[in-house]
C-alpha cells in the first residue's frame, strides 16, 4: 500500500474524473478507510466532513461510480479518481459539481463531440418523448444504419455542391453516427484509442 500524506483531519482531497471524456465531476475527501476501500471495491468511497462519516457513492441516489483508475500526485497529499459514472455525480442534478463557470476563453466547439455523445446517452437513458434521438432509439439498429446511410449519400452530393452543404450535411452523418455507438455502447475513448493506434507514427 503507498504512504498517503492525510492532512491533520486525517483527509486527502480527491479529483473525480470521468474515465471516458475526462471531464472533472467533483472534488471530494478520503480517509485511510475510504481509501483502502475504494482499492479493495473499485467502488468510489469519500469522507463526509459535514456529516463525519464514511460514504459510499451513489448508495442512496443510486448515482454509482466504478471506480476505473486511482493516480496520486508528486507529494501524495492528492488523488485522481477516474471513474465510470452512473447517473449524475452532484446533488444538484448536474452530472458534474463544475457546471458554473467566472469565465472562459474556449469556444463552444472546443468539446462539441463528447457533449453531443453524453447527450446523446442521456436520451437513451431517459427516453424523453418527443426527442428524434428518443425515436432512432426506440425504431432500434436497422433504423439507425438506414439514416446513416442517407447521411452518407447526402454528404457525397453536398461535397459536390457547397461547402456550406457539406458542413451541414456532415454534421448529420456525425449525429447519426454518434447515435450508432450509443446505441452500440461503444465509448468516444475507444474510436481515439483506434486512432491513435492508426496515426502514432
Amino acid at each position: 500500500m503507498i504512504e498517503i500524506s492525510y492532512n491533520k483531519d486525517g483527509l486527502v482531497p480527491v479529483i473525480t474524473q470521468d474515465y471516458e471524456t475526462n471531464d472533472v465531476l467533483m472534488l471530494a475527501y478520503m480517509n485511510q478507510e475510504a481509501f483502502t476501500k475504494t482499492i479493495n471495491e473499485k467502488k468510489a468511497y469519500y469522507y463526509s466532513r459535514s456529516r463525519q462519516e464514511l460514504w459510499l457513492k451513489g448508495e442512496t441516489s443510486g448515482s454509482t461510480q466504478q471506480v476505473k483508475e486511482l493516480r496520486y500526485d508528486c507529494d501524495q497529499d492528492a488523488l485522481l479518481l477516474k471513474v465510470k459514472q452512473t447517473g449524475v455525480a452532484c446533488h444538484t442534478g448536474n452530472k458534474s459539481c463544475f457546471y458554473r463557470t467566472v469565465f472562459s476563453e474556449l469556444t463552444a466547439s472546443n468539446n462539441i463531440i463528447n457533449q453531443v455523445y453524453e447527450l446523446i446517452k442521456d436520451r437513451k437513458e431517459q427516453m424523453p418523448k418527443g426527442s428524434y434521438t428518443t425515436y432512432l432509439f426506440e425504431k432500434g439498429l436497422d433504423k439507425i444504419l438506414k439514416k446513416i446511410a442517407e447521411e452518407s449519400g447526402e454528404v457525397i452530393i453536398g461535397a459536390k455542391n457547397t461547402n456550406e452543404e457539406l458542413i451541414y450535411e456532415m454534421s448529420d452523418l456525425v449525429y447519426h453516427s454518434l447515435v450508432l455507438l450509443v446505441n452500440q455502447d461503444v465509448s468516444l475513448e475507444k474510436i481515439k484509442n483506434e486512432l491513435a493506434k492508426r496515426f502514432k507514427n
